[in-house]
């Protein structure tokens, strides 16, 4: 039985070595030597530079999400730990104060964006 074929795009991701879509191209600031890493290689160490930094994920349903990055996976979900979520202004129960999670799993598909705390950044070795 022959394999289904792959959609155009997922064959031109799978050529070029990208496996979920969560990859971008070089960073503005990537030195000579960062020549020598693939893409992966670089996406691994950005990620891991932003290890336990504080992070706020905006999602599609209006909450915000504020918490310590802990780990991600292929899919893009993101675990934060400490985490705290707040509704979007907009709602009558809203009175501005976050329901602490605790320890959060936030599926890939409904995260808007990510910000970094700037505290976090100045940490940063790469930006």
């Amino acid at each position: 039985m022959a394999a289904p074929a792959l959609p155009e795009q997922q064959q031109r991701r799978r050529q070029r070595g990208e496996e979920n879509g969560c990859e971008d191209g070089p960073s503005p600031g990537e030195s000579v030597e960062d020549k020598g890493e693939s893409s992966y290689q670089r996406s691994r160490r950005k990620l891991e530079n932003l290890l336990n930094k504080s992070m706020r994920i905006r999602m599609t349903d209006g909450r915000t999400l504020v918490g310590c990055f802990l780990c991600t996976d292929r899919d893009c979900n993101v675990i934060l730990g400490s985490a705290q979520e707040y509704l979007k202004p907009t709602d009558s129960f809203s009175t501005g104060e976050p329901r602490v999670l605790g320890l959060a799993m936030v599926p890939g598909h409904h995260i808007v964006s990510i910000e970094v705390e700037l505290e976090s950044l100045a940490s940063l070795q790469y930006l």
